[in-house]
């Protein structure tokens, strides 16, 4: 006996979800292609259905009593998949706030590495926060962190900018928020491959034609 979609007919190594022939439920409801629901069918209904389509059974909810399975191309399926779990994680990361500590007498290097920092956090979406402490006789001459924090400003300028202007906490604080720029707005990760080519979708192996109805 051939299998259905012998291309397709099991899931990727390490996946969690169900495709084709490795699905388990003996019926399944049904999405199709457009999105509608087409009700509960046989699993061998709605592998012929989806070979028909030139598609896959993709099993989206395992738990449904009968499990639901979406007609798609499984390729595309894992892009959007991934797509979505990036958004996830970036609307994560706009909740965070990470800091960067500086000093008064810090030296160009050790600046330099903290933007640097800085700026990565940044490319990733999330805000920084930029504190700097003042030690002993130093709080006297503010004016040397206020220069030190409006330069680290500057040099991050074109990945995130500042929500208000760096001011003081108490006597020995003083402090910055900077957030990410909108990414078309943004300058691009300093680390980041200028050959890098925009992502693509993943393709789908060739699938079977579909059954000839007027053979």
């Amino acid at each position: 006996m051939s299998r259905p979609f012998s291309p397709h007919n099991s899931s990727p190594p390490g996946s969690l979800v169900r495709v084709n022939g490795k699905i388990r439920a003996r019926e399944v409801r049904v999405i199709g292609t457009d999105g509608n629901q087409l009700g509960v069918l046989t699993l061998g209904d709605a592998l012929t259905l989806a070979r028909t389509n030139g598609v896959d059974l993709v099993e989206i909810a395992p738990n449904a009593t009968p499990p639901v399975c979406r007609l798609v191309d499984f390729g595309k399926f894992r892009y959007e998949q991934a797509k979505r779990e990036k958004e996830s994680r970036k609307h994560q990361h706009a909740n965070k706030v990470k800091e960067v500590q500086l000093s008064p007498k810090i030296g160009p290097h050790d600046l330099g590495v903290k933007r640097d920092h800085a700026i990565g956090f940044l490319c990733e979406d999330m805000k920084v926060r930029v504190k700097l402490r003042f030690r002993g006789r130093q709080k006297a001459h503010t004016e040397f962190g206020f220069a030190v924090v409006n330069r680290f400003v500057k040099e991050a300028a074109a990945w995130g900018q500042a929500d208000s202007p760096p001011k003081m906490l108490g006597d020995r604080d003083l402090n910055v928020v900077l957030s990410p720029l909108p990414r078309n707005k943004r300058a691009k990760h300093p680390q980041q491959s200028e050959t890098e080519e925009p992502e693509e979708a993943p393709k789908s192996p060739e699938r079977p034609p579909a059954p000839d109805s007027a053979a």
